[in-house]
């Protein structure tokens, strides 16, 4: 969720995970590499070329004005720099906080639906969502520890939620580190 520097650069969170991709793979043998790239040739030298007729655009055929087209969920961003300095020195006060300790998915789900609702309608702007960081093994169900701390960012990337949640961030370290967010409220429209 980071911005690119140049056209086609890698962020360093990409790189990173291009890095745990490349060590999985494994060359292809100079022999096979040979025999696709001619098979490749000879498919593309088999299919025929279409010619493709394009209309005048007087006569092209266009979607009426009034029918309305899906709008693209809105993107979620990172918090400003700046502005995370801030929460985390306690110049900005984080205006509400829910800790889902100890519920289940689907009770954390609706409470965080019902929390994230209500911050927007009493026009907060940052709110602190503590989903743990998972018990330890002892505490693990068929090796599954931290369910929400993996599935709160997943509900909060939902299309659905855009229209209440601008980002989300993880928490510093004071305020609960891996086993937080911090996550950005929209106004409301």
């Amino acid at each position: 969720m980071t911005k690119r520097g140049k056209k086609g650069a890698l962020s360093p969170e990409d790189r990173v995970l291009w890095g745990k991709v490349a060590k999985t793979l494994t060359p292809l043998h100079p022999d096979r590499v040979k025999t696709l790239e001619e098979e490749l040739t000879k498919a593309a030298d088999a299919a025929p070329e279409k010619s493709v007729k394009t209309p005048n655009t007087s006569t092209a055929i266009q979607a009426p004005s009034s029918v309305k087209r899906p709008t693209a969920p809105l993107p979620l961003h990172q918090l400003e720099h700046r502005y995370r300095r801030k929460i985390v020195r306690g110049v900005t006060a984080i205006d509400a906080r829910i800790d889902l300790h100890g519920l289940t998915q689907y009770q954390a789900h609706d409470r965080l639906l019902g929390f994230l609702y209500q911050a927007q309608a009493r026009s907060h702007k940052v709110v602190l969502v503590i989903t743990g960081k998972g018990g330890g093994p002892e505490r693990a169900y068929m090796d599954e520890r931290g369910v929400l701390r993996r599935m709160v960012p997943q509900w909060l990337a939902m299309p659905d939620l855009r229209s209440v949640v601008i980002g989300y961030e993880e928490a510093h370290p004071s305020h609960g580190g891996a086993g937080a967010l911090y996550v950005r409220i929209r106004k409301k429209r």
